[in-house]
């Protein structure tokens, strides 16, 4: 067991020196403040509502508590939309080429992007971090995805793009063929084959379904024999943004920041963290669950359950953005209402 402390456990600069540094950090987490959690509890108990009436905005507050501190805040919400191109284009997986991650990611400094608008809706802070988009991911099929220096590289690069000082971190990501790797990552992680995890993505019509799944089924045949190892899959079937999520992930969870998770690949992305360590996730929250199809299966598989349900697949973060607005509503009723005493109500039923 990693004993160092937790702020430290990557290094001062969130680097990692090799997968064994990197999977010290990721079993060496530190747990919520459970007091907190109950303290908010104890306070919804007291509110001018029956018992449990708000449901999951209970929960939510509780939750915040416990990993953001009480009172919970989310004054600094940052959301962090990673991008990165991946060799697995050449199979022809996606309808769009690759040259459209670069573009996508000028669209979003443009403020162009369906996520620029909900970042404002929401008064959030975005954040995109490109990352060597003009060397794509080498092609999974043929080999591995990532070398051990360059997964890290990517990791440490999500890690380090988390503020210390952020009250909660929305994830996303933008990239050509990612629905591709996600798809893979989560077929040697639980099992299954091409046909069981990938789905349309961007829209591929009948043919190109196939060749997603026929490149899936290809990459997990070659690169069977790293399946027993969570990190080894992520550097071989993954890609640099889902990488850096995952890094991203571990860095709030030492830092105790939330996390709201975006869809499929988002969610893909951070699930070696479990098969690492079974609570690595309890400091985040499932957005929404996309129209993606294997989406729901994954979040059954890591149990977690989604805020929202709204048939979306657009990724860039745009499912966890929208959350937002459920979480400041679950901590406004928190905050602002009377509990039975000040309200001069009967608490009890006669």
């Amino acid at each position: 067991m990693n004993t160092t402390s937790h702020m430290h456990s990557a290094g001062p600069s969130g680097s990692f020196g090799s997968l064994a540094e990197l999977r010290a950090a990721c079993l060496d987490l530190p747990e919520g403040d459970r007091t907190a959690a109950e303290t908010v509890m104890a306070r919804q108990a007291e509110l001018t509502k029956p018992p449990g009436s708000l449901g999951r905005l209970e929960e939510m507050v509780a939750w915040l508590a416990k990993w953001g501190g009480n009172p919970p805040r989310l004054d600094r919400v940052d959301i962090l939309v990673f991008a990165g191109n991946h060799g697995v284009t050449a199979q022809g997986v996606s309808p769009f080429p690759a040259a459209v991650t670069a573009q996508m990611v000028a669209n979003f400094s443009a403020g162009g992007a369906a996520i620029n608008q909900l970042a404002n809706a929401v008064s959030a802070e975005l954040r995109v971090i490109p990352l060597d988009l003009d060397k794509p991911t080498a092609d999974f099929t043929l080999e591995p995805a990532m070398d051990e220096a360059s997964f890290l590289a990517a990791v440490a690069a999500g890690y380090r793009a988390v503020r210390p000082e952020a009250d909660l971190v929305c994830l996303g990501e933008m990239g050509i063929g990612n629905t591709t790797a996600a798809a893979a990552v989560a077929a040697a992680l639980f099992g299954g084959d091409g046909t069981q995890w990938a789905g349309r993505g961007t829209g591929v019509d009948d043919r190109g379904l196939a060749r997603k799944r026929a490149a899936i089924d290809k990459a997990l045949a070659r690169h069977a024999g790293v399946t027993g190892d969570p990190l080894l899959v992520a550097a071989a079937l993954g890609g640099r943004e889902l990488a850096a999520i995952l890094g991203a992930t571990l860095a709030a969870r030492h830092r105790k920041i939330p996390v709201l998770l975006d869809g499929f690949v988002c969610t893909a992305a951070v699930a070696p963290l479990v098969k690492l360590n079974p609570g690595a996730l309890d400091h985040t929250q499932a957005a929404h669950v996309s129209a993606e199809a294997a989406h729901r299966a994954l979040l059954e598989k890591l149990k977690l359950k989604p805020l929202l349900d709204l048939g979306m697949r657009l990724g860039e973060g745009s499912g966890a953005a929208l959350a937002v607005s459920i979480l400041r509503a679950a901590l406004a009723c928190h905050t602002g209402m009377a509990t039975f005493a000040e309200a001069g109500v009967a608490n009890k039923p006669h």
